[in-house]
Parts: C-alpha cells; sequence; structure tokens
C-alpha cells in the first residue's frame, strides 16, 4: 500500500529535496508553502503522515497542528524547524506533534522516522476500540475522548498516550525507559525527564482537579495507576 505524505515547507528547495527522497521510498507525496494550503490539504487529502515546518506564512505550523488535533485527527505529524530552542520543542509536542527535527537534519534520519511513525499509526488502527476507566474517569479509545465525570478532560496527544498506556497496565510498575519507549517510540532521543514533565500535566488536569491520587510514583523505577 503506499501512503500519502503532506509536506508543509514554505523552503521550496527543502521541499522539493524531501518530494524526491519519499518518492524514491515509495511514498506518494502531496505539497503546500503555505500553513493555511497545508491545512486545506490535511482536510481534503486526508494524508497518512504530515512532515510540518514551525515556521510559515499566512498560518504558522503551531497553529496548524494545533487546529488539527482540535479535529480530533491523529495523523503522525513531524514537525521541522531552524530553530534549536527547548521552548519551541516543547510547545509542537504539547500542540499534538507526534516528533521534532531540527534543521538541518540527515535524510537518513528523518526516513527512519517516517517509516517508525507510519509503523505505530497502523499498529494503533489494528487494535480494537477499548474503554479504559479508574474510578470516574473513563477513556475512549473510540473517540479518543477522556472524561471524569460529566466533565470531558482536555488532553493533548502525548498526554492522552501516556495516559492509556498506564491505564492498560494498571497494577504494573513501569519505568520510565519502557514508557519512553511505548509512548514517544523507538527512535526518540530525548531523555527520560520528559515522562516526568507530561506526568505533572496529567495530575495537574486529572489529580489535582478532582482531588484524586491515580498516578503513583514508584521511587528508583516510575509510574504506576493501581486497580
Amino acid at each position: 500500500m503506499e501512503h500519502k505524505l503532506l509536506i508543509i515547507e514554505d523552503e521550496k528547495r527543502i521541499s522539493r529535496f524531501l518530494e524526491l527522497e519519499l518518492k524514491h521510498e515509495g511514498y506518494e507525496i502531496i505539497a503546500a508553502f503555505d500553513g493555511r494550503t497545508g491545512l486545506d490539504l490535511v482536510n481534503n487529502e486526508k494524508p497518512d503522515l504530515i512532515i510540518l515546518d514551525l515556521m510559515l506564512p499566512v498560518m504558522s505550523g503551531i497553529e496548524v497542528c494545533r487546529r488539527i488535533r482540535q479535529s480530533k485527527n491523529d495523523v503522525p505529524i513531524i514537525m521541522l524547524t531552524a530553530k534549536d530552542d527547548v521552548s519551541d520543542k516543547v510547545m509542537g509536542l504539547d500542540m499534538g506533534a507526534d516528533d521534532y527535527m531540527t534543521k538541518p537534519f540527515a535524510i537518513e534520519e528523518l526516513l527512519a522516522r517516517v517509516r517508525v511513525a507510519i509503523k505505530r499509526k497502523i499498529a494503533s488502527e489494528s487494535l480494537m476500540p477499548k474503554m479504559l476507566e479508574y474510578e470516574k474517569l473513563m477513556v475512549n479509545d473510540q473517540k479518543r475522548q477522556v472524561t471524569y465525570g460529566d466533565d470531558i478532560v482536555e488532553l493533548t496527544k502525548k498526554e492522552y498516550e501516556l495516559l492509556r498506556y498506564l491505564l492498560e497496565n494498571k497494577n504494573i510498575a513501569l519505568n520510565r525507559e519502557k514508557i519512553l519507549e511505548k509512548v514517544w517510540g523507538y527512535d526518540y532521543y530525548g531523555d527520560t525527564n520528559v515522562i516526568d514533565v507530561y506526568v505533572r500535566y496529567l495530575r495537574s488536569k486529572i489529580d489535582q482537579k478532582y482531588n484524586v491520587d491515580m498516578i503513583k510514583t514508584v521511587r528508583g523505577v516510575g509510574y504506576i495507576i493501581y486497580d
């Protein structure tokens, strides 16, 4: 099956280079050179993966990413930027990007990340939708929606995936390396501190808001949710 990839990159030289390399790998490629056009193509062409530049004319890559996730579209997004600023990286991930690469980058690394992202997407789609729960918290995998009682809990893509993984493995102490591998993927090169950051996000949105003690720290190991 030929997968369709959308490149949203305003530097036409880079866009053309990526297009040629990805076509050589057997992908169907569509391209946009500004954020608004790119967002229209996401809605009309239904790509299997998006390579999205952070700095775009008309509409920024961050805003494009935010609107894609707001529409409940979980297409894999790899964000590109010329900046190597931690705040830009965190912002991109918070808006729902699956991965992040700083220019200049090795094309072999990008191709590897594309392959991993598509494999993960296919694997997740092959699983039957399920409902996960903890007390009044419900995770509806079919709708990709989290509720606590009658409230909808707004989570970013990574927050949702982390919560789902912890709930799928209730009563099992999960170490940070395992969580990193399963939620961020084999190709993630950051350190495990990112997990602690995202656990704090979940605790602020669920534990602290609803006065529950859901995600527990296992000292020297990682995290666990008890039944």
